[in-house]
């Protein structure tokens, strides 16, 4: 049976703007992952008749009903109240999620208020779904066909609640597994991955094939349901294989967040180091790297040669360099990747120089030009990359590329083809 779901998040300070609703965006990308259709997304203030109206709407709509928020001690937190007198549940003391509340209080060394057991009040019956991240549990149960969960707002314990506790409780919910492997690719943009793929993708039923645009790369989940996990996974083998065959290098990894989670692993088996001279990226790629766990073992270190200057005087790019060609070209970013692998003693080095914006540079340079170099044992590979849009996405895309032109010369993939992302 295919289930959809619909998303209700309860906080005035939602609708207000106050605060993002980031909840939203990660159930609906873990449920998608479940295989589970998001056909609504509905947001309601702090109000237990309008709250009631939408959880009225949705029930007819959808299968499955989560909410966010409105779990916890104080006056407004509503959702638990609202929800059980829709589906007819009285709430009642759950003594052991009062106990796991009071010794939350006792580690943290702070008095419980009377109003905190307000949260050990729960539907009669329900599934109490643990929170090891916060005070107030999550709740779920079935009620007229329905499959009803209730999660706290704070998305850190959002998302520990969603993995550890919801996940299992819907895959227990359905009549076989549905499992999903999501390839990544960098270089090609979702306008040209889909016209490549859209007659298979419209063909396909199961495993089903849906591509998902993300900043300067695209998404390929595959989801394949069978009686069994071991069965849904050998269904979406063969159509891995294929559009890695069809897709070649530009698919970097699998179920993986990130280049630099693929760059990481790939430095450590090789027993290789690697360091950065960063001009228009400002340290972007360095902290993407250092953001890992890890990193030390491999990572020297990053020059962010920011002014013209510290390029010659860091880095040792010639000064006749700097002035017959400018910051903004293909012998500076050869010139500065060799620099940061000689300065910073690293196997591998990555250098960027470009212009992010909002205007040319003092050349005439066009906002989005940008070279990549990389310097390594085997010699220097320097690439001219051009791509649109505001200085965020220019600087995202340069660090970006940069970092897969360290994982093709790692994994012995073509170098010629990195670094030519549309400006889609």
């Amino acid at each position: 049976m295919s289930h959809t779901a619909e998303l209700i998040a309860v906080g005035t300070e939602l609708l207000l703007g106050n605060i993002a609703n980031t909840d939203a965006q990660m159930l609906s990308q873990g449920l998608s992952a479940l295989g589970i259709n998001v056909y609504y997304h509905t947001v309601v203030g702090d109000n237990p008749q309008r709250l009631r109206a939408a959880v009225e709407i949705a029930r007819r709509r959808a299968d499955i009903l989560i909410t966010t928020g409105g779990l916890g001690p104080t006056c407004d937190d509503l959702t638990k109240n609202v929800l059980a007198k829709c589906f007819g549940r009285p709430l009642v003391r759950h003594e052991a999620s009062a106990r796991r509340i009071e010794a939350y209080f006792r580690s943290i060394g702070r008095p419980m208020t009377e109003n905190n057991y307000q949260q050990a009040m729960l539907p009669e019956g329900c599934t109490v779904l643990d929170n090891d991240w916060g005070t107030a549990p999550g709740v779920a149960f079935e009620a007229d066909g329905v499959h009803v969960v209730m999660l706290p707002g704070p998305p850190r314990e959002c998302r520990a609640m969603f993995q550890y506790r919801v996940a299992p409780y819907l895959r227990a919910c359905s009549d076989g597994a549905i499992c999903s492997r999501t390839l990544r690719i960098f270089g090609m943009g979702e306008s040209l991955v889909e016209s490549m793929l859209r007659s298979q993708m419209n063909a396909m039923q199961n495993p089903t094939l849906a591509p998902y645009a993300k900043e300067g790369e695209v998404e390929l989940r595959i989801t394949a349901k069978a009686g069994h996990e071991q069965e849904a996974r050998a269904l979406i083998a063969p159509v891995e294989a294929r559009l890695r065959a069809q897709l070649g290098s530009a698919v970097y990894g699998a179920d993986v967040t990130s280049l630099e989670e693929v760059v990481l692993p790939l430095l450590k088996e090789r027993g290789l180091t690697l360091g950065c001279a960063e001009s228009c990226t400002g340290g972007l790629i360095a902290k993407r790297i250092t953001d890992l766990p890890g990193a030390s073992a491999v990572f020297r270190g990053s020059v962010v040669s920011y002014a013209t200057p510290v390029k010659h005087t860091v880095l040792g790019v010639p000064q006749a360099l700097l002035e017959e060609y400018g910051a903004v070209s293909e012998p500076v970013a050869r010139a500065m990747a060799e620099g940061a692998r000689r300065t910073l003693g690293c196997d591998l080095a990555v250098a960027v120089t470009g212009v992010a914006g909002p205007d040319p540079d003092e050349r005439g340079n066009p906002v989005g030009l940008v070279y990549l170099a990389l310097a390594a044992p085997d010699g220097t590979t320097v690439k001219r990359t051009r791509s649109g849009g505001v200085r965020e996405r220019i600087r995202t895309l340069a660090a970006s590329g940069a970092l897969d032109l360290v994982r093709r010369w790692l994994s012995g993939a073509p170098l010629e083809e990195t670094g030519t992302e549309p400006s889609e």
